[in-house]
């Protein structure tokens, strides 16, 4: 268990070298949204690509994403429904703080955990896909239409077709399902833009905690409440019942899809908040408690199921 820690220590340190960066005003203010420009349309796509690339495409479609979806599912809708119906949250607001209670972060701690706790850094690419070519494109059009002056529905598929997150996403589930064998000289490169992408990712999240308090946006504290009880305490529940009951897996994929269902938000979150300036205070505070708050439900699943 102790090596789990390993995976919180390299995150942990990212986001402290970003807060200091921040504090010393080392890049100038103007750094958090040329870093959040160059992640969103840079840095991810390529990381995405990588990530699903070498994906076993046979693990991409097995019984771990529908448990996963099921629970990432109903989050989401538990959450939209109090935030528009019952606080008459704005539109965008609602769908970055669903996915603030439902995205998890299946890379830069998902893909280290899954190694040091389930012995394998290739479970967590069920629920990227699921996250990438499901919720971001319907988030991304929903966000694009809703801070878009002119409404139109070519607009809203052309914007979400020519996304490159989306791009990145579909050209490596291609490369996984086909088995295409993409040549050194193509993906050497990749591969190297790739890796700069959670780094440069958590330094910008890090950044972004200078100057701010935990719960300190009024009027926001009990989206974010909602949010993080959703994603730390019923997310992993519903998998887990999913799992047992509905699906009747194994023990050790019970034990993955609950792990799985357990990580914190992802900072991908917080990026889409930046790139459309909504729901900043919502992903950013949601983000820190989960990844804070992860842990002991981690070892609370791992003691129970592990």
């Amino acid at each position: 268990m102790i090596d789990s820690l390993t995976g919180f220590a390299v995150v942990a340190v990212a986001i402290a070298v970003g807060y200091l960066i921040a504090r010393i005003d080392l890049l100038g203010p103007h750094a958090p949204h040329v870093l959040g420009r160059l992640i969103f349309f840079v840095l991810s796509p390529f990381l995405l690509f990588s990530v699903l690339a070498h994906a076993d495409a046979k693990l991409l479609f097995s019984a771990l994403l529908p448990v996963s979806a099921i629970a990432a599912v109903a989050v989401i809708a538990i959450y939209a429904l109090v935030a528009r119906f019952a606080w008459h949250r704005p539109m965008a607001e609602t769908v970055i703080g669903a996915l603030s209670a439902g995205q998890v972060n299946s890379n830069n701690i998902g893909l280290p955990l899954s190694l040091y706790l389930l012995g394998s850094a290739a479970y967590p690419a069920p629920v990227i896909l699921m996250q990438l070519l499901i919720f971001t494109p319907i988030s991304l059009a929903i966000l694009d239409a809703v801070s878009s002056a002119r409404v139109s529905l070519r607009r809203t598929l052309l914007r979400t077709a020519t996304n490159p997150l989306i791009i990145g996403s579909l050209l490596g589930t291609i490369v996984s399902i086909t088995g295409l064998a993409v040549p050194p000289i193509v993906m050497e490169p990749a591969q190297l833009i790739a890796d700069a992408a959670v780094p440069v990712l958590l330094i910008s999240y890090g950044m972004s905690l200078h100057g701010q308090r935990v719960l300190g946006a009024r009027g926001h504290r009990r989206d974010v409440l909602l949010a993080s009880g959703l994603k730390l305490l019923v997310m992993p529940a519903l998998a887990w019942a999913a799992a047992t009951f509905v699906f009747g897996l194994a023990a050790h994929e019970v034990l993955i899809v609950t792990v799985l269902a357990a990580l914190p938000t992802a900072q991908n979150v917080f990026n889409y908040s930046q790139r459309y300036g909504v729901g900043e205070a919502i992903s950013r505070d949601t983000v820190f408690l989960t990844t804070l708050g992860c842990l002991p439900v981690l070892v609370l699943v791992m003691a129970l199921l592990g």
